[in-house]
Parts: structure tokens; C-alpha cells; sequence
């Protein structure tokens, strides 16, 4: 793209005082465009051989800074595009470069997306952001400050800090992912220049470390699945192993979205549901021990495990009611786990875990099933689930049992 700017003394146009006014041309691959300085300058204070104000033309010095922050501030942009490899023409970087950053800061931006989340239904991710919030708030005093002001060395301070308040490297991880979430949702919505975008520099990926595997042998998942003895005194006992077993068989879905399924997320021998996390949609071939455990349950209650019922309107009655349930069932598989001398705490996420990590150990492609204990994110864990084909995946489901 060939591109040029420069400082016309634009006399194809006069006014009423006798002079023409400084514009700046701007041409792109043959487009050629004008835009005003709100200068004009009387034909004798101007050097036309020059190109620049003669030395006797009032406010000579300010005239020719506008003309270098001028000329700077497109160049600069014309370098930005071009390393960024964007295209643009005569008119979009007039308008890049003419359109004002929106001004909104740090406190309100915030405040302003956990609001929104909430509206959305997305209570854990509003509690994971106030989380953030309180902890930024905690560690510069205030957030009265614009995003511009986040620059590498104010996230290698409040890195430092964090560690001086005992935070695990995980944890320092989730907290400047959210942070960065922020500054690109600062810079969609035109409140920061993407020029001032520090995680260029700073990489988040550095604050994460391994966690111990959660996951168990596939003996002792068998353990586990025919346990008949109770475990303890509560009625959550059969549950317990049922949602362990159900979520081992059926993708290592997790506890929340067991929770949500109802009729409707079984379709032509398959269990179709999206996950509330990622939002993914997820097909699953129904193992026939799951729709077992499914038929167990059936009652007038639309959701298929008795955990959520009509009572559970909003999202926050839905939210609490889980936390309560996951609680008693955990309790029940930790006895449990301790009853069968396992190595690892037995929980439902145990389940979870432990599907990836059987298949794997079966020899199916770990470029089709992402360990869920090795990996870092949860999007890839999800991704092993769509890019299977049902086939392949119903195959590969026999290695479970």
C-alpha cells in the first residue's frame, strides 16, 4: 500500500480575508483526501518554495508544532496499520485518527461489565470479576485511573504484590487473564487506543503452573461405580455414585451442567446440551449404563437428577442449590474414596478427569481428547468433544467400561 502525507497551502480555495487555508493530503493507492489543520495563512506569510511559514507570519512557531503533531499522528497511525498488516484506505484513517477515544475508566468499566453479567445470567463470571475488582481496588487504593495508565510496569507491580499477599501462581493467572479481558473489551469499545495494549509485552501465559492429576485408574473407577455397601448415613450416598458414573460415562460432563439437563437435552439416542461455562454445544452418544442411571430418576420433575426443581427460579436459587448439592455429594464420594483406600480425594471433577484420561490410556488420539488434568484451559478440553465424530467417539466410549 503505497501511502503519503503532506502539508498543502491549499489555494484552490480562498476566503473572505484573502487567505487559503493549511490542509494535510492524504493519498492512498491513488485516493487522494483533504482534511483541514484550522489554520489559514494571508499568501504573504507563506513560503510557497519552502513549504512552510515565512519567519515574519504571526504564530509561526505554534503553526509549524500543529504541522509536525499533525503529520506525526498519521504517520504513526500508517505505521501501526501497516505492521498490523490492516487495510485501510484515505477515508478510514482520516477516521482513525480522527475519532475520539471515549473516555471511561477502570472503576466504572468494571463495574459496568459484572452489572452486565449479572443481567446475562452469569453469576460465577460476575463473582470472578468482582473478585478482580475488589482485588485491584485493594492493591492501587482506587480505579479512578483510565486503562491508558495500565502499562507493563503497573502489572510487574501488582504481580509483585500478589505474591505478596500469598497468592498461588494459578491464582495470579486468573486474575491478570480477567484484567487482560477487561483492557480488550476497554479497546473494542474505544475507551483505549490499542496502541496502549500492554499484554503485547507482558505475558499472562508465564503465571500458571501444573496442578496435581486429578484423575483415577480405571480399576478403581470400576471400584467406584459398583460400590453397593452405603458409605455413610446419608441419603445422598446413591446419588453420589450415580452422578460420578454418569459423569464419567457421558464426557466427564461437570456437576453444573448435570445439574440443568431436562428431557429436552436427550435427542436421538444422544445427549445434546450446552455447557454454561463456555457456552459450547456438545454431542455425546448416550452409553447405555447413563440411560440406566437417567431412568432411575425419571419423575415428574422436569430436570432429570434431583438436584434443580421448579422451586429453583433464578439463576442465583439455581446457583445456591448446586453449591449446596455438590457439597453433600463430594462429602458422600470423599467417604467413599477413604472406605476404598483410593490414592487421590474423590470428588465429582475426579470423574471428569478421569474419562480423559482412560480414553487417552486406551490410545485414542490425545489430538482428539484433551487431558483435562495435563492441558490448560478449559476451551480445550472442550474441543476434543466436537471434533469427534460420533462414530469414532462411540468406539472409543467402549474402552470406559
Amino acid at each position: 500500500m503505497n501511502t503519503s502525507v503532506s502539508v498543502i497551502y491549499y489555494t484552490s480555495k480562498t476566503l473572505k480575508n484573502g487567505n487559503h487555508p493549511l490542509m494535510l493530503r492524504i493519498i492512498q493507492n491513488r485516493q487522494t483526501k483533504y482534511i483541514s489543520l484550522g489554520v489559514n495563512i494571508n499568501p504573504k506569510f507563506w513560503d510557497i518554495k519552502k513549504n512552510e511559514p515565512k519567519r515574519n507570519c504571526p504564530n509561526r512557531e505554534a503553526i509549524q508544532r500543529l504541522i509536525i503533531e499533525k503529520m506525526k499522528e498519521y504517520t504513526d497511525k500508517i505505521i501501526n496499520l501497516k505492521v498490523e498488516k490492516r487495510e485501510f484506505t484515505a477515508k478510514s484513517l482520516i477516521d482513525k485518527v480522527n475519532t475520539p477515544v471515549k473516555r471511561m475508566n477502570v472503576n466504572d468499566l468494571f463495574l459496568q461489565e459484572i452489572a452486565q453479567l449479572k443481567k446475562e445470567g452469569r453469576i460465577r463470571y460476575a463473582e470472578c470479576h468482582d473478585y478482580v475488582y475488589k482485588s485491584l481496588l485493594k492493591f492501587n487504593k482506587h480505579l479512578d485511573i483510565y486503562f491508558s495508565e495500565i502499562d507493563v510496569q503497573w502489572l510487574r507491580r501488582y504481580e509483585t504484590w500478589l505474591r505478596g499477599e500469598g497468592n498461588s501462581e494459578n491464582t495470579i493467572g486468573i486474575k491478570f487473564r480477567t484484567l487482560r479481558t477487561m483492557y480488550n473489551i476497554a479497546i473494542k469499545e474505544g475507551y483505549v487506543k490499542a496502541e496502549f495494549y500492554p499484554f503485547k509485552d507482558y505475558k499472562v501465559s508465564k503465571l500458571h503452573e501444573n496442578t496435581p492429576k486429578r484423575a483415577i485408574v480405571k480399576d478403581n473407577v470400576i471400584k467406584v461405580m459398583n460400590h453397593k455397601e452405603p458409605v455413610s448415613n446419608s441419603s445422598y450416598n446413591q446419588l453420589a455414585i450415580d452422578l460420578f458414573t454418569f459423569s464419567y460415562l457421558m464426557g466427564g460432563i461437570n456437576f453444573t451442567d448435570m445439574a440443568r439437563l431436562t428431557g429436552e437435552n436427550i435427542m436421538d439416542e444422544q445427549l445434546v446440551y450446552r455447557r454454561k461455562k463456555t457456552r459450547k454445544l456438545i454431542h455425546l452418544p448416550l452409553h447405555p449404563k447413563a440411560m440406566e442411571i437417567m431412568n432411575k430418576y425419571k419423575s415428574n420433575n422436569s430436570y432429570i437428577f434431583p438436584i434443580l426443581s421448579s422451586f429453583h427460579k433464578t439463576e442465583q436459587q439455581k446457583l445456591n442449590r448446586i453449591h449446596k448439592v455438590i457439597g453433600k455429594v463430594n462429602a458422600c464420594l470423599k467417604t467413599l474414596g477413604n472406605e476404598l483406600e483410593l490414592d487421590k480425594k474423590l470428588t465429582t471433577y475426579v470423574a471428569r478427569h478421569s474419562y480423559a484420561t482412560t480414553l487417552k490410556r486406551a490410545g485414542v488420539s490425545t489430538s482428539l481428547i484433551c487431558d483435562a488434568l495435563g492441558h490448560s484451559s478449559e476451551r480445550v478440553t472442550q474441543i476434543y468433544l466436537d471434533s469427534f465424530e460420533n462414530t469414532q467417539l462411540k468406539a472409543a466410549m467402549k474402552n470406559l467400561l
